[in-house]
């Protein structure tokens, strides 16, 4: 009885259960998912359009006097029209800007990679004021830069050739790429790369060995960014394009202005934003916010 009695006087150290409350609704959790919802749906709209301008039968769309709103008569045939046409060929289109989009992202990560370790080891007002100066040529329209840029590549012989305006279209991705990896590279410890010289690596080692794997979301991210910009930019490559195969951006620029069936053109930039879905989709285990801020929390 004694140590029954003592067993049962015995305090219970275990936590309380969790209660389980309802989850409380207020007016202000209301007011806030409706304007999300609703600013969604306001952003999500032209897709739409494009949707059904590209899927929908052409009698129920642009030659309708009341188009339909409903994808309620959806067809392949202005996107196979697209894929057959001979005398608009969209697809050698499609593969001409992804090699250049390629290149671009390549080159704005093999340049800013090191540009972006050299201006991190500078006083942080001289890194800033030397990338602000480099975003000099994103300020200005890109029609002012375009032309005088053509004149080499004609001299040179690379007029509307894939290097000319992935060349031209560096212009735009490099100040980015160099923006997000200086500060990639800002908040990385310094103790790293001297501990590093420290054990007898070289510079090159330390930087590529040892700070460069610490930011690749960052690096991924320009990569990315880099490859968006060359994607959907059509200035430069409207300049410099070869008659005979533009870029996808340009193709669907003089379908939808006269040259050949404009829904055809709706239908192939519908298309277009299929290869940056993928891509993302691929890289998006590494585009994460808390990352990109800076390489590591020393």
């Amino acid at each position: 009885m004694t140590a029954t009695a003592s067993a049962s006087a015995r305090v219970d150290l275990r936590p309380p259960a969790p209660i389980n409350r309802p989850p409380v609704v207020t007016a202000g959790k209301v007011g806030l998912y409706a304007t999300i919802v609703v600013i969604s749906l306001w952003l999500l709209f032209p897709i739409y359009v494009i949707f059904l301008l590209a899927f929908n039968e052409t009698k129920y769309t642009i030659f309708a006097a009341r188009p339909d709103l409903l994808p309620t008569h959806l067809t392949w045939s202005n996107l196979v029209s697209g894929l057959t046409n001979t005398a608009v060929p969209f697809l050698p289109s499609m593969y001409l800007s992804l090699e250049i989009a390629f290149i671009v992202g390549a080159l704005a990560l093999a340049i800013g990679i090191p540009t972006a370790y050299g201006l991190s080891r500078l006083p942080t007002s001289l890194a800033f004021g030397l990338t602000t100066i480099m975003f000099i040529v994103n300020m200005l329209p890109s029609i002012t830069i375009a032309i005088p840029i053509t004149v080499p590549f004609i001299k040179a012989g690379l007029y509307g050739s894939p290097i000319s305006i992935a060349l031209t279209q560096e212009l735009l991705a490099l100040p980015v790429t160099v923006f997000l990896l200086v500060g990639a590279f800002q908040g990385l410890p310094k103790d790293l790369e001297n501990q590093s010289r420290v054990d007898g690596a070289g510079r090159l080692y330390a930087v590529f060995g040892n700070l460069v794997p610490l930011i690749i979301p960052a690096i991924v991210a320009s990569f990315l960014l880099a490859w968006m910009l060359s994607w959907d930019e059509s200035t430069f490559a409207l300049i410099l394009y070869n008659p005979t195969t533009p870029t996808l951006p340009v193709q669907i620029f003089l379908t939808v202005t006269g040259r050949g069936n404009p829904v055809v053109g709706v239908a192939f930039s519908f298309i277009a934003t299929v290869p940056v879905i993928i891509l993302v989709a691929i890289l998006q285990k590494y585009l994460k916010g808390e990352d990109l801020a800076a390489g590591v929390r020393g």
